[in-house]
């Protein structure tokens, strides 16, 4: 079927930053006494925002982060991402093709997002269509409540819009909106077990490209 809308995750699906952050994450808890590797992140924090991610890594650890845990996590990978960052494989090939409306869906607070848009030159693109779960929901990733903003804002129904993801929660979270959700493989992150879990979390397809993204809907 054709789509009216297509909802862009931002890390792991924009911006090539998953490894980036994720790094950032597993070591700075670690020197906090929170022994957590890059693995661990990938695989249990990525897709959520860190008021999420905070109860469940303090829950899992029993005791507290660092209280200025953020703060340094975030201009940690801020200042990396102004040299480092690059956009997932095959985006930009994309985005020239589509002619569907497009908006940006993201755990990540506002920032981020303008920091990577800005550095690849795709911000007017998206200028007026970003969505963040720091500020326009309560409830973010894997509960649908942003991908249903987005749609809602956008003016389309929720079934005429495709997501692109890149995690379990945010693949969860675009089929409890009633969306078709498209696991995407192609960063840096990706590890051989990536597609068979975000299957498990009801992916519609996994694309290991942008091509391959752009060869299911036009199918």
């Amino acid at each position: 079927m054709a789509y009216d809308l297509i909802i862009f995750d931002f890390d792991g699906v924009v911006a090539d930053s998953e490894l980036l952050s994720s790094g950032v994450m597993a070591d700075l808890l670690t020197e906090g006494g929170l022994p957590t590797t890059l693995d661990d992140v990938l695989d249990n924090y990525v897709g959520r925002r860190w008021r999420d991610a905070r109860p469940m890594i303090e829950a899992l650890h029993g005791k507290a982060c660092p209280a200025d845990f953020h703060e340094t996590a975030t201009r940690i990978c801020h200042a990396r991402a102004l040299t480092e960052l690059e956009p997932v494989p095959g985006l930009m090939d994309f985005l020239a093709a589509r002619t569907e409306a497009r908006c940006i869906a993201s755990s990540s607070g506002p920032d981020w997002l303008h920091l990577g848009l800005d550095r690849f030159g795709l911000r007017p693109m998206f200028e007026d269509a970003i969505y963040s779960a720091a500020i326009h929901v309560e409830r973010g990733k894997p509960f649908p409540d942003l991908f249903l903003h987005a749609a809602r804002s956008m003016g389309v129904e929720p079934e005429r819009a495709l997501v692109i993801e890149d995690s379990e929660a945010g693949v969860a979270a675009g089929r409890a909106a009633g969306m078709t959700t498209i696991g995407l493989t192609a960063g840096g992150h990706a590890r051989p077990a990536m597609a068979e879990r975000l299957t498990a979390a009801g992916a519609d397809h996994i694309a290991a490209s942008y091509a391959e993204v752009a060869a299911f809907i036009d199918r």
